[in-house]
């Protein structure tokens, strides 16, 4: 997790009392869209979100239908569809102005606002997130809401703590805390600092988590000196309620001994509770400390693991290729080792845009069904619908990711069916390629986990099950994915989309 991202999770954190009030009374839409983003189905969620964002405007509930908008927005450029996303957002503000109430118009705008900054924040566009959050104290003034006032001051902590501003950053958190604590809203406070701290380790921002974990400190130093004061406090009160109890009533020297016997084992089992609290404190910290030096540990490990798989598989295919490869188990050692060897260099890719070049799109199509054509079995039908245009693509990366679905088809198509190579032109900045059989098709419980390697151990000379996840990874690495299409129920029809 980036550090923009604890940007966008403190922006909410005040929300989440609207929210959970909302819950109850969500559309059917809505669920519907949260089920398939639950799921990983982006598109269908984004979809549904925008249908969800509809159905509310047009019955005058605004603030469920401006979150559903903004649930959309995010899902577009969580997939960097940056030009829809604004679009939307857009949209969105036309709605505000054209169907909701003048009295709280200015609420909305605020939140359009906000994900408006969030945006060029993770575009690292500085003045215009800057003049985002601009926007967004004009919109809190005008909406004059505490809540609203809240959500500001989170988000301007968050957004100074990006752009390393800590002093500003922390003097927001001090006052939004000393609010909490004047109000003896502890646990708010205390979960407030938890997660600015875990934030801060997921995002591998050290200066965050040193920041927060002193103010934490600090903090609860002085919580801890106020709770012990009022518990003294209390004890007082207790004590002289007891005596002035006993002295109307005139008792017994022994009936007040025993109040105070009482009240100083109260006293006692407060300060036991003090100690306790403090060395569950110390353990949590040292587990902390434990937990985020095994997460370096595992990553250096992992990296290490996929060179040394990497450099294994090497080493030892100069000797499998001293054996008749026209054994068939000698053939799926050498087929196993080379994608051990390009799944392991996957994996360690640095980060960073593949290269990419201009094909003709027709002529590359027909090119690669040439080339399963001695494959397919007797009255197979090979057909492509390609279109005589250009399209910039990683020819690597695209030639083997094609190449591997049409083998897979020639081999499962039985005789007189058809394998079909298409591509379409989705959006300005959107393509696809489509590979569909007459095959036997894959199960649906078994969809999910094809594009996962290594799930289980099976005999070598039937395949190793890591063609597809190779495809994945590449497909992942050129912006894009591979999926299966879930309605396309004659066969299977693999889905390769790109992103120009």
């Amino acid at each position: 997790m980036s550090k923009k991202v604890f940007l966008l999770f403190f922006s909410l954190l005040l929300c989440c009392t609207l929210l959970s009030a909302q819950e109850a009374g969500k559309s059917e839409l809505q669920q519907t869209a949260e089920a398939a983003a639950t799921r990983g189905q982006v598109a269908t969620a984004r979809y549904t979100y925008i249908r969800a964002f509809d159905d509310y405007a047009d019955r005058g509930q605004m603030e469920p239908s401006v979150r559903c908008g903004l649930k959309a927005t995010a899902l577009y450029y969580k997939e960097n569809y940056w030009r829809e996303a604004f679009e939307l957002l857009r949209r969105i503000d036309q709605t505000i102005d054209a169907k909701a109430p003048a009295e709280g118009r200015a609420a909305l705008h605020f939140l359009t606002a906000k994900e408006r900054m969030q945006m060029y924040t993770k575009l690292h566009k500085s003045a215009s997130a800057a003049e985002q959050l601009n926007h967004m104290e004009n919109w809190a003034r005008q909406a004059n809401s505490p809540a609203v006032n809240d959500d500001l001051l989170f988000t301007k902590a968050a957004y100074y703590y990006t752009l390393g501003q800590n002093d500003k950053a922390n003097a927001i958190f001090d006052e939004i805390a000393q609010k909490l604590t004047a109000e003896k809203e502890y646990d708010k406070v205390d979960e407030m600092f938890q997660t600015l701290i875990a934030n801060g380790r997921s995002s591998s921002n050290a200066n965050m988590v040193a920041q927060s974990y002193s103010h934490y400190i600090a903090w609860k130093d002085s919580v801890s000196a106020l709770k012990t004061a009022e518990h003294i406090d209390s004890l007082k009160n207790q004590i002289a309620t007891h005596e002035a109890t006993i002295a109307d009533k005139d008792s017994s020297l022994s009936s007040r001994s025993m109040v105070i016997v009482g009240l100083l084992v109260l006293a006692a089992i407060l300060a036991a509770l003090l100690v306790l609290g403090a060395i569950v404190l110390m353990r949590y910290m040292a587990l902390s400390r434990k937990q985020k030096n095994n997460i370096k540990e595992l990553k250096e490990n992992s990296a290490l693991k996929a060179k040394f798989i990497s450099n294994i598989s090497a080493q030892l295919t100069p000797s499998l290729k001293k054996l008749d490869s026209r054994i068939p188990e000698v053939k799926a050692l050498l087929d196993f080792s080379d994608h051990i060897q390009t799944l392991a260099s996957l994996e360690c890719r640095p980060e960073g845009p593949v290269e990419t070049e201009q094909v003709q799109v027709q002529t590359f199509c027909e090119q690669l069904m040439d080339q399963i054509r001695p494959k397919v079995k007797n009255g197979v039908e090979l057909m492509v619908k390609a279109p005589k245009m250009s399209a910039n693509i990683n020819r690597e990366y695209v030639t083997h990711i094609l190449l591997h679905l049409l083998n897979n088809a020639a081999q499962y198509t039985p005789e007189g069916g058809h394998i079909t190579l298409d591509f379409k032109k989705r959006s300005a900045r959107t393509q696809q390629f489509l590979v569909l059989d007459t095959g036997c098709g894959i199960p649906e419980e078994k969809r999910e986990d094809i594009f996962k390697p290594f799930l289980e151990v099976k005999d070598l000379s039937q395949g190793d099950g890591l063609g597809l996840p190779i495809c994945k990874q590449m497909a992942q690495l050129m912006n894009g994915d591979l999926t299966i299409d879930p309605s396309f129920t004659r066969g299977t029809r693999f889905l390769l989309d790109l992103q120009v």
